[in-house]
């Protein structure tokens, strides 16, 4: 989906006006929503090129012998072919802002993407007193061609606290288009610096024809995570300087296709997981209502269903999880509620045979770091008989066991390579189980 558009330069141009045209009626039928005008109303500019960005395509714009603009009709088509291969699920949704607690290392290493942060912005100036909304042309008329105003989910708590969501499919087409802009960018400002230096010293230099280097330093191939991360310290490693782009260099660890944007870690034990897309990070992140309260989302049937085996072994990256053979909290509540106490949730009478009664969720008292009294509490919200809020109160000892066992069934290579799982039971105090090699001495409980 990254690759960089070469356009035509002779026969096949339209212009502007009618490419809009072209493009609306390719997509008309698309599951994600186009917006107007995307050509005319902002195309972006590198001078002395122009382009527009339709999804993860990048269409370039011609300029013709009599000064205006065209755009290869081919192009146009190419990128509509992919845009309507696109498959959306209005449910699942993906939460993109705000998010005013993120700690600034992690905001630059891509928590909050650039066009996180445009459309963050654009919705707080609309909330301003005395703004007026409207269409003007301009950088916020759309968005990689989505209209996304049309798919925004804004939902709020006790009605002060509010949030933004979109589709999950979108926000990988997004962040797909973003990664292809960034590339396209370095390539066309090496080309114009390779143009100049040739101009410059009036000789042909092929080997620099061939560089990768922008204007933010060499352009690292993206390559499979191998684990070179492996049992480092997330508060040590995010502070290194170029972590970011270092981190922009992989693949995501889990779906293996989008590029890295984040180091997703153990929150528990510090410890770095893996290089992962934003979309990934999110689907693995608990939806928190409280500090110690998650709501079960349907994603959770993936993550202990049909991709349980790859989420276990992301999880057991953390050397942490992994020696206690165990998940950290939310994630073992998340898991308890869904799969462990799954036979004990009602069903109640639909259109289409029996259905799950309402939303599941989960609580727990006290932490992992005191397990004796850590309890989860599993309960139903939205029952439309008002009936069966709690289902059941489960120890979190015997939480970590019924785990360990499932775990052995599920995904036996990640069981066998946890452990040592001959410790007579979890510690009563908090106290280390791994010596913390970065010479800080954080305790993993």
């Amino acid at each position: 989906m990254s690759e960089r558009v070469v356009p035509v330069r002779a026969g096949g141009l339209v212009a502007l006006a009618a490419a809009d045209g072209v493009w609306a009626s390719l997509t008309a039928g698309s599951a994600v929503p186009t917006a107007s005008a995307v050509f005319t109303c902002f195309p972006s500019d590198v001078r002395p090129r122009r382009y527009v960005l339709l999804g993860a395509c990048v269409v370039e714009l011609v300029r013709t012998g009599d000064d205006r603009w065209s755009v290869p009709e081919a192009e146009v088509r190419r990128a509509a072919a992919a845009w309507n291969a696109v498959e959306m699920d209005a449910r699942d949704l993906v939460r993109i802002g705000p998010f005013r607690g993120v700690p600034e290392q992690e905001r630059a290493g891509g928590t909050l993407r650039d066009w996180r942060r445009r459309i963050s912005r654009e919705l707080q100036e609309a909330d301003r007193p005395g703004h007026q909304v409207g269409h003007e042309p301009g950088p916020r008329t759309h968005l990689a061609g989505v209209d996304w105003r049309r798919l925004l989910v804004q939902r709020s708590r006790d009605g002060v606290e509010r949030s933004w969501w979109l589709p999950r499919s979108v926000v990988r087409l997004l962040d797909a288009a973003e990664h292809t802009e960034t590339e396209w960018l370095h390539t066309t400002r090496a080309c114009k610096a390779d143009t100049a230096a040739t101009e410059q010293h009036r000789r042909p230099r092929a080997a620099d024809s061939q560089s990768t280097t922008g204007v933010n330093g060499p352009t690292i191939p993206q390559r499979p995570y191998t684990g070179e991360l492996r049992g480092q310290l997330y508060s040590l490693l995010s502070r290194k300087p170029g972590m970011s782009r270092q981190v922009a260099g992989w693949v995501c660890a889990i779906c293996g296709t989008a590029p890295a944007a984040v180091l997703d870690h153990c929150h528990e034990h510090g410890y770095v997981r893996a290089p992962v897309c934003p979309s990934c990070n999110t689907l693995e992140r608990p939806d928190h209502l409280y500090d110690n309260d998650i709501r079960v989302a349907g994603r959770y049937r993936r993550l202990f269903g049909t991709d349980a085996v790859g989420w276990l072994r992301h999880w057991h990256r953390c050397p942490g999880c992994r020696t206690r053979t165990t998940l950290p909290l939310p994630h073992l509540a998340a898991w308890t509620a869904h799969t462990a106490t799954r036979t004990l949730r009602p069903t109640h009478p639909g259109s289409r045979g029996r259905k799950p009664c309402g939303v599941l969720r989960v609580s727990w008292t006290g932490s992992q770091n005191t397990p004796r009294s850590c309890l989860l509490t599993v309960s139903v919200d939205f029952c439309p008989f008002g009936e069966h809020r709690i289902l059941a109160q489960v120890p979190y000892r015997e939480a970590v066991e019924q785990f360990r066992t499932w775990l052995a069934e599920t995904a036996p290579a990640v069981a066998a390579a946890a452990g040592p799982d001959r410790l007579d039971g979890l510690p009563a105090e908090p106290r280390p189980v791994i010596v913390d090699s970065n010479g800080e001495g954080q305790a993993l409980f």
